[in-house]
């Protein structure tokens, strides 16, 4: 198969644990250059010693909160005056608490409206005007089969996923005329850290996630993002569905 990103730079938010590590780890194989960006230089320090092994290509580090409008703007215009970025992937998210609205935490409302709909907002047009001057790029945007179909617990959630589909569906149509291609990978049930942020460390709430079927994986998840980005220029794949196949909608996972 041919690699059309092969030499591109990739900036990938959220990148130090779960799907955001696999596809750095993938993407570095594939012999992109990456920006990887996460709340810990710690961690980024870590996994930048983890990827030297796979690759000679550029890897820059950048520490922010994507939910801060200044920062963001400050380190991305640094990192674009060192490199131009082909492809966006926003997959910093998160959800916090699957309490009823009665009963909802607002501090986790405020956390999940600003990382999922605002953080993502303020990454993408930080970067855009950049991306019209290139030949192609592309922007991945990650969702969630919530932001289709709402579920009992789910609501802020619910929304902020269904405010990135809408998101997506916007950027498509306001970057008309140009060679941006921008995709919603929407995944199912994926067993990574998600459901341990969720229910801040509860083992039991955890476990009873996944129990009794196989859920999808971080890898999973990458090699559709590699796919849907290692297409011919004229190709865009604007929105992906992908689930379990023991998952039909969040309503339904079949446990044996």
């Amino acid at each position: 198969m041919k690699n059309y990103i092969k030499n591109k730079t990739v900036l990938i938010t959220g990148s130090t644990s779960g799907i955001g590590k696999e596809i750095a780890i993938d993407l570095a194989k594939m012999g992109l250059n990456l920006v990887l960006v996460g709340r810990s230089m710690i961690k980024l320090e870590k996994l930048k010693n983890e990827l030297a092994h796979l690759t000679n290509k550029n890897i820059f580090l950048l520490e922010f909160d994507i939910r801060a409008e200044k920062d963001v703007n400050s380190k991305i215009s640094s990192i674009l005056k060192q490199t131009n970025l082909d492809i966006l992937i926003n997959n910093a998210g998160l959800a916090l608490g699957a309490d009823s609205i009665d009963k909802g935490s607002v501090e986790n409302w405020d956390n999940m409206i600003d990382t999922n709909i605002k953080g993502l907002l303020y990454v993408s047009k930080a970067i855009i005007s950049q991306m019209k001057t290139l030949d192609t790029a592309h922007i991945i945007n990650i969702g969630s089969v919530a932001g289709k179909t709402a579920y009992p617990g789910g609501n802020v959630y619910c929304a902020t996923k269904a405010a990135v589909h809408s998101i997506t569906d916007a950027m498509n149509s306001d970057l008309y005329g140009t060679n941006i291609k921008v995709t919603t990978i929407a995944p199912g049930a994926v067993n990574t850290n998600f459901s341990n942020v969720r229910f801040d460390g509860n083992e039991e709430k955890i476990h009873a996630v996944y129990k009794g079927y196989v859920p999808l994986t971080a890898s999973d998840i990458s090699n559709t993002i590699i796919m849907v980005l290692n297409t011919p220029p004229h190709v865009n794949i604007q929105y992906i569905d992908i689930m379990p196949t023991a998952q039909r909608n969040p309503f339904q996972i079949y446990r044996n």
